[in-house]
């Protein structure tokens, strides 16, 4: 298992990061570049989720980092949400759709498992994981 002392190194934070990539280009595009109040609350929804990732990991606490672990799936959710008022406003063809909430879903999933591993210290097969010491910190590296 990989250990993970930078946020940039997580492979949940690069899959959120790459979702609020998607998110903004499609709010720049067509009638969503219009619709100003969905696509501001889509793009800060995106933007919490990295954010929360990174500023979890770098309070150096396994208990600090699993709550904005659920900040951060609360905002991944949140973000589903708006994908499907998105959807049926008309400006994401079937296709973006799709693919953009197969993304979301995809980091909800990652999110979750990275918090039960921090809750419950059994690290999933499928993520890195930060290092934890006996004081329940995040070493540095």
């Amino acid at each position: 298992m990989a250990s993970v002392s930078r946020f940039e190194d997580l492979t949940t934070w690069q899959k959120a990061r790459k979702l609020a990539h998607e998110i903004h280009l499609g709010c720049d595009r067509g009638r969503a570049a219009r619709d100003w109040a969905l696509t501001d609350q889509m793009r800060r929804s995106a933007i919490s989720i990295v954010s929360n990732i990174a500023e979890g990991l770098e309070r150096k606490r396994a208990r600090s980092f699993a709550q904005f672990l659920t900040y951060a799936r609360g905002s991944c959710a949140e973000l589903r949400a708006q994908l499907y008022l998105a959807s049926d406003a008309g400006w994401l063809t079937p296709s973006e759709f799709d693919r953009i909430m197969s993304l979301a879903r995809d980091l909800g999933r990652l999110l979750g498992a990275l918090y039960r591993s921090q809750v419950l210290g059994r690290p999933s097969a499928k993520q890195e994981q930060p290092t934890l010491n006996t004081r329940n910190s995040i070493r540095r590296m």
